[in-house]
């Protein structure tokens, strides 16, 4: 063979391993890059929010329906109404029906819608029931009192206008001044006093939905 194929075939051949380099390297890189990159980015999958919180249904005595001379049971304890005071404060209004149970016991229960504590927070019916304790003079403070021994920091305060119907023992219309305190615990506490007369003081229960069942109506 002469030089100059032996040359030629040099070339070929050495280009030949040149171009198959080539491609095994890119076939490598490729297979590098394949491994090493990172996965598509999928679409987050959204937490379904919370369902809301369904509407009472109807099975038992809306509070706001009670009329005087109604026979109801609160707690499963049979209770006249004897009255009622419809009290309007600021553009809040709220109504406090006088009871008399079994062993002739006298106390208020409240009844009143109130808005929620944050803004979008839906309205929400509060009921309370309220058992008058001795004041033994005491006065509402500004600041925190201390009644039996636990500490109540005031909440509200002011002067409201009321109208009453049926039995209540105070007057038909006038004005009555509050304070209201509540316990680091959530006990509340609320003074009162008809017409500038004596103050007088109530520990309040709230009550659970269902607390109140109205045996008959008035008639």
């Amino acid at each position: 063979m002469s030089m100059t194929a032996m040359v030629v075939l040099g070339l070929s051949v050495a280009t030949v391993l040149l171009l198959l380099g080539a491609f095994l390297a890119t076939l490598r890189q490729d297979r590098k890059g394949r491994a090493t990159a990172p996965p598509v980015d999928a679409a987050p999958v959204e937490t379904p929010l919370p369902a809301p919180v369904p509407a009472a249904g109807h099975d038992y005595a809306d509070p706001r329906t009670i009329k005087v001379g109604d026979r109801i049971e609160v707690h499963g304890q049979p209770a006249r109404v004897l009255g009622a005071t419809y009290v309007s404060w600021q553009g809040q209004e709220w109504t406090e029906y006088l009871l008399r149970d079994g062993p002739r016991r006298l106390q208020w229960l409240s009844v009143q819608v109130r808005q929620g504590l944050a803004e979008g927070d839906p309205p929400h019916l509060e009921v309370l029931l309220w058992t008058e304790v001795p004041t033994q003079g005491m006065v509402p403070a500004k600041s925190m009192l201390i009644m039996e021994g636990v500490e109540f920091f005031p909440i509200e305060r002011g002067t409201a206008a009321f109208r009453c119907e049926g039995d209540t023992g105070i007057p038909e219309r006038g004005l009555l001044d509050f304070a209201d305190y509540r316990a680091s615990d959530g006990r509340l506490l609320s003074f009162e006093r008809i017409q500038r007369g004596s103050w007088t003081a109530s520990y309040a229960r709230p009550l659970p939905p269902g607390s109140i069942a109205i045996v008959s109506r008035a008639s």
